[in-house]
């Protein structure tokens, strides 16, 4: 993953990615899961679960894989093995993530929960350097 970073120029925003080395997966995955367990309210415990659990802590996994792989660009077949789920999995999450953003409320809250993963890898890349 890169960093975003973000220029605002009389109201239109520009995206550019500096060049940084990419983030671990780990790495990609451990934040992505502490940034998802506090939104959510669920344990990490329960988000890592080989087992499906209960429908609210299924999502939150979903969308999880969802911003791991969307938010820190990490191939389906990726974070499928991150998150000992198949690929087919992890595309099915991000369908039933992508299909929940018709929500408002529901997108706004996945739009700070991603600008928040950027900016923690960003600050992560910024302290190993």
């Amino acid at each position: 993953m890169q960093c975003v970073i973000v220029e605002e120029t009389s109201s239109a925003l520009f995206f550019s990615k500096p060049e940084r080395a990419p983030l671990p997966t780990g790495l990609a995955r451990l934040v992505v899961e502490q940034a998802v367990a506090v939104v959510f309210q669920v344990p990490l415990q329960e988000l890592r679960a080989r087992t499906r659990r209960k429908a609210h802590v299924a999502f939150a996994r979903q969308v999880a894989m969802y911003l791991t792989h969307v938010v820190c660009g990490i191939t389906l077949t990726e974070v499928g093995m991150l998150f000992g789920r198949d690929r087919t999995t992890v595309a099915y999450a991000c369908r039933i993530v992508e299909d929940r953003r018709d929500d408002t409320l529901f997108d706004a809250s996945l739009d700070h929960l991603e600008t928040a993963i950027v900016r923690l890898t960003c600050a992560h890349s910024v302290l190993e350097s």
